[in-house]
């Protein structure tokens, strides 16, 4: 990919953080920008922010039906434009070791963080072939790059984005259609502070201060810096993008320490939590 300016951009969970991020120096460059969040509130911002090439739609990315309307009231608008397709949209979830996390809280962070990204990806691939062309962004995270205790949904909806978009590139390389999977690190969002509480998770306001005040202090990088190494990466047609340096030394650490690093990471989250507790 050459330039941002020659595609039109849909960008999901575009209401705040990174997908605000990556919507206002889209636009920055001309390209006419799709935003989409089911946040009303937060996508009128972010419009507001980004200036006039953006237009806004509310869609929840856990809504197949939802989805299908979308793309089939979308893609006759795109004008046979080349789309790069940004699925970013993601909630988190405090819910404990899996013994006491409820399937029903399980079933929630995989329909958006997951099936979000798959059903988007549906919707939108056969578009994409047909003008052979497209670019296909998956935000996948360092807990797609290890797995980590009390986060067992949110690991395995970031793995499952991570496999799929080596099944996709692997699937498209015959093709011009470019797949990138973006693992950030600690990003200076409020994904944590918003994070739902599971149905078996009973948190007080310390529990929660201590959580929020521990990813704050690894949030090392922030939502901008975050949104210009992606466009980097993605002009680039990077197959993976690592975002920050916690990110680098998870992936280095994995590599290393394929099965051993699992015992590293528990002794770090016991030592933070003893030293914070």
């Amino acid at each position: 990919m050459s330039s941002l300016r020659t595609h039109s951009i849909l960008i999901t969970g575009a209401g705040s953080g990174i997908g605000r991020q990556l919507t206002i120096q889209a636009a920055a460059t001309g390209a006419p920008v799709i935003a989409t969040d089911i946040n009303l509130d937060g996508l009128a911002e972010t419009a507001r922010l980004a200036g006039g090439t953006v237009t806004t739609h509310q869609l929840d990315v856990s809504d197949a039906a939802a989805i299908r309307q979308f793309a089939t009231d979308t893609i006759p608008t795109l004008n046979g434009r080349p789309l790069l397709l940004v699925n970013n949209a993601g909630v988190a979830l405090a819910s404990g070791p899996f013994s006491t996390t409820e399937l029903d809280d399980f079933e929630w962070l995989l329909n958006i963080n997951l099936w979000g990204v798959i059903r988007m990806t549906k919707a939108f691939l056969p578009y994409m072939i047909e003008q052979n062309a497209g670019h296909i962004v998956n935000l996948s995270s360092v807990f797609g790059l290890a797995g980590v205790m009390n986060q067992s949904a949110y690991c395995t909806a970031k793995f499952g984005v991570r496999g799929f978009s080596d099944v996709l590139r692997m699937e498209l390389l015959d093709t011009p259609i470019q797949v990138t999977c973006v693992h950030p690190g600690g990003i200076k969002t409020n994904i944590a502070a918003s994070a739902r509480q599971g149905i078996n998770t009973p948190v007080t306001d310390d529990m929660k201060r201590r959580i929020v005040s521990s990813f704050e202090r690894a949030a090392r990088t922030t939502p901008d810096e975050a949104a210009r190494q992606i466009w980097r990466g993605v002009e680039q047609n990077k197959a993976r993008v690592l975002i920050g340096a916690d990110a680098r030394q998870i992936e280095w650490v994995t590599r290393l320490l394929p099965t051993r690093y699992v015992n590293i990471i528990r002794s770090k989250i016991d030592r933070t939590f003893t030293t914070e507790g």
